[in-house]
């Protein structure tokens, strides 16, 4: 049985007592022992300026608190993004969290995507899944998140993931050069197993996965892949899977690129489930962005 921690170890209202508790929170998963460095050149010779931004004494670089940090892709309060990462480890919707916070659904579903980014940097896989042709088509400008172009609905990606379960952690490997086409032609040719749920596609067992997963969208392929096929996995009553498949009917609206996050996001929820959530999202939205190569 999953059972979530709740989603903060620390007091809340302590954290959320003024703008600046939250922002001593905030900062502290920035910077190990308060000590701050330049972004650009790692130097920790810096001075304040008279606008509170700092300056590199090595190489002139000018930066606050929050530069080339995820957080910083979106312009809310510290007690606004408090309340945001609290709403996202509860698993509460961007609607929904507009509503919470008073903010446009526009901005809290960027800040939720944000953290779903974040979360992404930190996957094994993230070499595979960040850059410009990746599955996701995510563009970085610098260290700030872009949205990604538009994609012809005819050349739009099907990544497709193999899960391996192992209990006390899983891994949602994404699999080079698969798509919809190539679950069709193993479902076709192989009889491997293959099952439909909405856009989401998955199938039996395959090589050292447990199964592999994508998100078909308008693809033709999908039309030729029904339900009613059964499958191992869904015989599991425990462990990640149990997990997944009670929260696949919410990903009906999602998009083949997007389907990545949160495939990964779920991947991250279940192998953070005995820690404190609220401080490891924490930990993530305050790291660097990386920089593509």
């Amino acid at each position: 049985m999953f059972k979530e921690q709740p989603s903060e170890c620390e007091d809340f209202d302590s954290i959320m007592e003024s703008e600046a508790t939250a922002k001593r929170w905030l900062l502290k998963h920035c910077w190990s022992n308060h000590q701050r460095f330049c972004p650009r050149c790692k130097s920790r010779k810096n001075y304040r300026l008279n606008s509170g931004r700092r300056r590199c004494a090595r190489c002139r670089y000018t930066f606050h608190d929050f530069t080339g940090r995820w957080i910083n892709n979106c312009n809310l309060s510290a007690q606004n993004w408090v309340r945001v990462l609290d709403l996202f480890a509860n698993e509460t919707t961007a609607r929904q969290a507009s509503k919470d916070l008073g903010l446009s659904y526009n901005t809290a579903y960027k800040a939720m995507n944000t953290i779903r980014f974040a979360i992404l940097a930190h996957a094994l896989d993230a070499r595979q899944l960040i850059g410009p042709d990746s599955a996701l088509g995510l563009s970085l400008s610098g260290r700030m998140l872009k949205n990604e172009p538009k994609i012809e609905s005819t050349t739009v990606p099907t990544p497709v993931f193999g899960i391996m379960d192992r209990k006390e952690w899983v891994f949602v490997d994404l699999i080079p050069g698969f798509d919809i086409e190539t679950i069709l032609h193993f479902k076709l040719n192989f009889q491997l197993a293959t099952v439909r749920v909405g856009n989401v596609v998955y199938t039996d067992r395959y090589q050292r996965y447990d199964t592999l997963i994508c998100c078909a969208g308008n693809h033709p392929s999908a039309d030729y892949i029904k339900g009613g096929d059964s499958v191992a996995i869904d015989k599991d009553h425990e462990g990640f899977w149990r997990f997944v498949s009670s929260r696949l009917a919410k990903f009906h609206g999602v998009t083949p690129q997007r389907f990545p996050l949160y495939l990964k996001e779920l991947e991250f929820r279940y192998n953070s489930r005995n820690k404190d959530l609220l401080s490891v999202l924490a930990d993530h939205l305050c790291d660097f962005v990386p920089e593509q190569d």
